[in-house]
């Protein structure tokens, strides 16, 4: 099971964003944030990837992203639309127009992944080393003990932050010898000139630590999470509490609800690196500073793809 599959969730509307982020260009060639991370993909010796899209950005993914993509690995393509994957006896609600979020994107992908397999989002640049550790990790990983074996990148919580407002973020409790203790989804998390704080309900802001660990949507995972995401995704959409229009159903919540009830055993792969991602538009150019500094120091190459 060495074979590992690469799977780029790439359905996000980017509607804090202003446009389809996925497509604007951060590298000195016109290289996209997805292709630096198709770029480490393809280093550290992963040859499958599967897109996780929407049908109304087939066209322009394809010719931006995914016909380049094609000349250097196996590529499939997942659609992600709101009535798939619905339990039987669901429909979708009156009014709701995003899907369902990261756990349903994942679920779609259960018919073209044969083995163990990497999830990271399309539009967040991760680092050098982060898909090297995590690859490594995967290709040894195999359900024993009882347990699932996943595992995840973990960033300082400092380092992936935006400063032009606030982010999502799955704020993870690990244990002394490494592993994923707890992870809940905050959806509102923002620096302060006096720290950094989260909210709930648009009210009460409570802290966060600058050091405190975060999901950044990069985990390594095994073909057994496709049953827990199918009876989760039907307990999400029975929970009463939900809003039918706007929630969401994450990948983070379900790897953290394994963790807490002892199904799964999440090693962390810590890294100091530094996170980038474009959430709002004034993020763009600190990405790009980023990227370019990045190619000086000698981690990337200055033309990526050759043609």
């Amino acid at each position: 099971m060495n074979q590992l599959t690469l799977v780029i969730m790439a359905a996000g509307i980017g509607s804090r964003y202003g446009g389809l982020k996925q497509v604007d260009p951060v590298g000195p060639n016109g290289e996209l944030i997805i292709d630096y991370s198709l770029y480490d993909a393809r280093r550290w010796g992963i040859e499958r990837v599967v897109f996780i899209i929407r049908r109304d950005i087939e066209e322009i993914f394809k010719e931006k992203i995914g016909r380049r993509a094609e000349k250097h690995f196996e590529v499939s393509y997942v659609f992600q639309e709101l009535h798939m994957a619905l339990p039987p006896g669901f429909k979708v609600p009156e009014g709701r127009k995003k899907p369902w979020g990261t756990g349903q994107a994942v679920l779609l992908c259960r018919e073209v992944i044969p083995g163990n397999f990497l999830v990271i989002n399309a539009d967040d640049f991760y680092g050098y080393q982060a898909i090297k550790k995590l690859a490594d990790y995967m290709r040894k990983a195999k359900e024993v003990d009882g347990y699932y074996h996943y595992a995840m990148v973990g960033y300082r919580l400092e380092n992936t932050l935006s400063d032009h407002g606030h982010v999502a973020r799955g704020i993870c409790q690990i244990s002394a010898d490494g592993y994923l203790t707890d992870l809940r989804e905050r959806t509102k998390v923002q620096k302060f000139p006096d720290g950094i704080r989260y909210t709930e309900d648009g009210h009460t802001w409570l802290p966060l630590s600058p050091d405190d660990i975060a999901s950044m949507n990069i985990f390594g995972l095994t073909p057994s999470i496709f049953p827990e995401l199918e009876a989760r995704f039907h307990k999400f959409l029975s929970d009463s509490r939900i809003d039918p229009v706007k929630s969401e159903f994450y990948i983070p919540e379900v790897i953290g609800a394994l963790s807490r009830e002892g199904k799964a055993k999440v090693r962390v792969l810590t890294t100091d690196e530094q996170w980038y991602g474009v959430t709002y538009q004034e993020d763009r150019p600190w990405v790009k500073e980023g990227i370019f500094r990045l190619i000086r120091e000698g981690k990337y190459p200055e033309k990526l793809w050759e043609e």
